[in-house]
């Protein structure tokens, strides 16, 4: 408040009064707070006079005269954000929006509760991304180990390839060296043999003839002369029976071409933020005709990608599942291409993921409807009947791939697949079963899945899911079907086993904590999981509960030992078939573990192996195994003798993994190198 005078009206005597005016002393004190002091003398003599002190000893107050209390501060001016009291409400703030205090006290705490809930609601937000983050980074973490592995792995077996090769051509050197200079150095010992008789004929009768002659002498003389005739007329091998060429036709220059462009370490810059969809078929489509959405890839700024093989999924769902099918198209240039069918009316959400994060937009609400939506088509500008750009199809567009069949007479006959990430497409697949309901199921290790085929080769499914909690997969490699209709699944990276259901749905889990590195697996005529440990060098025997029943074989070089085994295979009497990959043998056990056969030797031959994987065996006890570093197929009995191979020549295998007897009886094996899987015919 300031210094004015109090409105109300000082005290006087009516102008009528006969007395003289009271005088009043007014003094300013200087104690606080700030109020005048009224002092009237009680005696006045005289008539009063006001007096005025020239030097207060204190200074004057700063309250009004009004003031008679401490001012309460029971208002509050907006303007100027400072609480006021009823005084300088009607003087300084009197023109100032003021109301309650306590209204305002209410309504700035009202605002700041405002505040601070919308500063925590941040907090779930920012956690979420941090685990989103931390799972990202452990996952590129976990890629980047696993790459590291398969260039590790990648350059052992193709040095192991180039030592093979070095070992055959040696071989065939020695070979061919051998059998030249057999001929060459039996036709010197003939010469050297003819020579020393020539000579020491020649000599004996020099001898004979510097003599005297004498009638004694004459029968040794006449030996002699028929010696010589002989040796005159042996027919010698003077000319050579053999050349001395042998050369080494090495074409390495091609070879180190492909040697400096062997291998490309893929990846995108591509975010889900600030990728976008586009194309008629975001927001309609028409029952049983495809449409199409186009997904254009962008990083971080908003830039475009120019690369492709970013992860995309796609899903048009309700919450019962998803009701298309469809395939996504790579470009290889930052764009992408949804082409999907929906078979039946309906509102459906159409999903999109890229690195497994919704994009821009997703999901978005789709309307299929049973002819063209004139509304629709008018809100776009455009027709319902108008021309879509054509676009470029690839193999896998639309389905399964055109399947490959064998054109020259061997046993294979169709193979399917190529390299990529979509449906019907392989990344280093591995283990391969084969299904009593006529199902051919792959282990699509780098793509981390499982896609499932019919018997003719036509694509059916796959499922998985990227990751190392129960359920996903990190690398599986192995594949087989329990007689349950139960998928088992060995997962290299994880360490476990996997069961899912027929349709792909998680079950459960063994082997965690137990298991190392599994590779096969395979069940027995009890149903028991047999699990071949890669890294252990162990056999391991589950209940399908996860129960551990038995184990058995270490590392090393022995009989019951093992060195990097890869798959298991189980015949009619309930004995365990397991090829030894670095031991280049295959060995049959009873469930209990012990050794009851083995075959195999390192080598090119008939019976010789060079690193085996898959085996399978059939109805009559024969055992086919697949052998890797000779790439070929090679049949035996139940004893172990070699019977045959499985004609390859037409369309050669090129590292083999798994292998399985489909349910109609062909073999069906896992071409890794060629990143497809081959059906042949096989006779059993």
């Amino acid at each position: 408040s300031t210094h004015t005078q109090s409105s109300k009206p000082p005290p006087h005597t009516p102008p009528s009064h006969t007395q003289p005016p009271v005088h009043t002393l007014l003094l300013h004190t200087h104690n606080p707070p700030h109020t005048l002091h009224t002092l009237h003398t009680h005696n006045p003599p005289h008539p009063l006079h006001t007096l005025h002190t020239h030097n207060p000893p204190h200074p004057p107050p700063h309250t009004p005269p009004s003031h008679t209390q401490p001012p309460v501060t029971e208002l509050y001016c907006s303007g100027c954000e400072v609480c006021v009291c009823e005084v300088c409400a009607l003087g300084e703030h009197a023109d100032h929006p003021t109301g309650p205090l306590l209204a305002a006290l209410g309504t700035h705490r009202d605002g700041l509760q405002e505040r601070l809930t919308a500063a925590q609601n941040r907090l779930p937000q920012i956690s979420e991304a941090l685990v989103s983050l931390r799972e990202i980074l452990q996952q590129l973490t976990n890629q980047r180990a696993l790459i590291e592995e398969d260039i590790h792995i990648s350059f052992e077996e193709l040095h192991k390839t180039l030592d093979v090769r070095k070992s055959v051509l040696l071989m065939e050197l020695e070979v061919t060296y051998g059998l030249k200079q057999k001929v060459l150095q039996a036709q010197l010992d003939t010469l050297l043999h003819g020579q020393g008789g020539i000579v020491d004929t020649c000599t004996q009768t020099e001898k004979a003839l510097s003599g005297e002659a004498r009638a004694a002498s004459l029968q040794a003389e006449r030996g002699l002369g028929e010696r010589l005739r002989d040796l005159a007329s042996q027919g010698l091998p003077f000319q050579a029976e053999e050349n001395d060429q042998l050369d080494l036709l090495m074409e390495t220059e091609g070879l180190r071409k492909s040697i400096h462009k062997l291998g490309t370490i893929i990846t995108t810059s591509a975010v889900a933020s600030q990728s976008e969809a586009s194309g008629v078929g975001l927001e309609q489509c028409i029952v049983g005709l495809p449409a199409c959405v186009t997904i254009m890839t962008r990083d971080k700024a908003g830039g475009p990608c120019r690369s492709g093989n970013a992860i995309l999924s796609a899903e048009v769902c309700t919450p019962d599942g998803s009701v298309a099918d469809g395939e996504i198209l790579d470009y290889k240039n930052g764009t992408y291409d949804f082409v999907y069918t929906v078979n039946k009316e309906g509102e459906f959400s159409l999903a999109l993921r890229l690195y497994d994060q919704h994009i821009k937009g997703s999901p978005f609400r789709l309307r299929v409807t049973r002819s063209p939506d004139p509304e629709g088509a008018k809100r776009r500008g455009k027709s319902p009947g108008s021309k879509k750009k054509g676009s470029r199809r690839t193999g896998s567009a639309l389905g399964t791939p055109r399947r490959k069949e064998n054109p020259i007479e061997d046993d294979l006959i169709f193979r399917i697949g190529t390299k990529g990430r979509n449906k019907g497409e392989f990344t280093n697949l591995q283990g391969v079963s084969a299904s009593s309901n006529g199902r051919i199921l792959i282990a699509d290790s780098n793509n981390q899945c499982v896609q499932i085929f019919s018997n003719e080769g036509e694509f059916n499914s796959r499922f998985g899911v990227r990751g190392r909690s129960p359920g996903q997969l990190q690398r599986p490699t192995g594949v087989a079907v329990h007689p349950n209709g139960d998928i088992i699944i060995a997962d290299y990276d994880n360490k476990w086993v996997s069961i899912f259901s027929s349709e792909g749905k998680y079950k459960a889990k063994l082997g965690s904590g137990r298991l190392m590195g599994p590779k096969g697996v395979s069940v027995d005529q009890n149903g028991h999981v047999i699990v071949v440990d890669n890294k252990a060098c162990t056999v391991f025997i589950f209940q399908p509960t996860g129960k551990l029943v038995s184990k058995f074989g270490s590392r090393g070089n022995g009989d019951k030992q093992f060195a990097g085994p890869h798959f298991a295979a189980v015949n009619n009497n309930n004995e365990i078939i397991v090829t030894d990959f670095h031991n280049h043998s295959v060995k049959v056990f009873t469930p209990e573990g012990e050794l009851l056969l083995k075959f195999g030797s390192n080598g090119e031959g008939n019976g010789q192996f060079n690193a085996p994987t898959g085996v399978a065996v059939d109805v009559n006890g024969n055992i086919i195994v697949a052998d890797w570093g000779n790439s070929r197929i090679q049949v035996f009995d139940g004893s172990g003798s070699f019977l045959s191979y499985i004609n390859t020549s037409a369309d050669p295998l090129y590292g083999p993994q798994g292998l399985a007897l489909t349910s109609d009886g062909h073999v069906v094996v896992a071409d890794s190198g060629n990143h497809c899987f081959k059906v042949y015919r096989y006779l059993q």
